[in-house]
């Protein structure tokens, strides 16, 4: 999953101009655009095997701790959606159900239940490609994450390779009709 032997996922360099905090944003943007393109990828293996195409990972100090992809209907399991196989993966790798300081990137917005599992795991940040206007609780329809009422609240970044996202979202359900 990573390209360099500094752990960054592949695509990923560090910029080498020594602005300081400018150069913090733009090397976390590529890595995590680069982290969303593997998620993409995981997406389309749950295409590949009929389920819809979402996919997510959960990385800390740039190492993959855990990764699925959607699998409601393969595993008989309304609860394996692409979040929760990646959580529960990570948090079986660190032999611990919290996870602080790991991010986790999906390639659509949570849904409530996800939503609810990553505050629970106490993941520190979210990054997210397309908005889901159905069932989406990172703020389009419901704001779990942002809830001031919870004890955790990660820190949510949406919008990363949406397009992208989005297109394979609608090439699988035009398949589909």
């Amino acid at each position: 999953m990573t390209g360099l032997a500094s752990g960054r996922p592949a695509g990923d360099a560090a910029d080498a101009t020594g602005d300081g905090l400018a150069d913090g944003v733009a090397e976390t943007a590529a890595a995590d655009a680069a982290w969303m393109r593997a998620a993409l990828g995981l997406a389309e293996r749950g295409a590949g095997a009929g389920e819809v195409p979402v996919g997510a990972l959960v990385v800390r100090d740039g190492q993959v701790l855990g990764e699925g992809w959607n699998r409601p209907i393969g595993a008989h399991d309304p609860s394996a959606h692409a979040e929760i196989v990646a959580l529960r993966a990570a948090c079986e790798r660190e032999r611990n159900y919290r996870l602080p300081g790991a991010t986790l990137y999906a390639t659509m917005e949570p849904c409530p239940m996800c939503a609810g599992a990553i505050v629970h795991a106490r993941i520190a940040r979210v990054v997210f490609a397309a908005r889901d206007e159905k069932w989406g609780a990172a703020g389009s329809v419901f704001d779990i994450l942002g809830a001031g009422r919870l004890n955790h609240r990660p820190e949510v970044l949406a919008g990363v390779l949406a397009a992208d996202s989005a297109e394979l979202l609608r090439a699988f359900f035009r398949a589909r009709r």
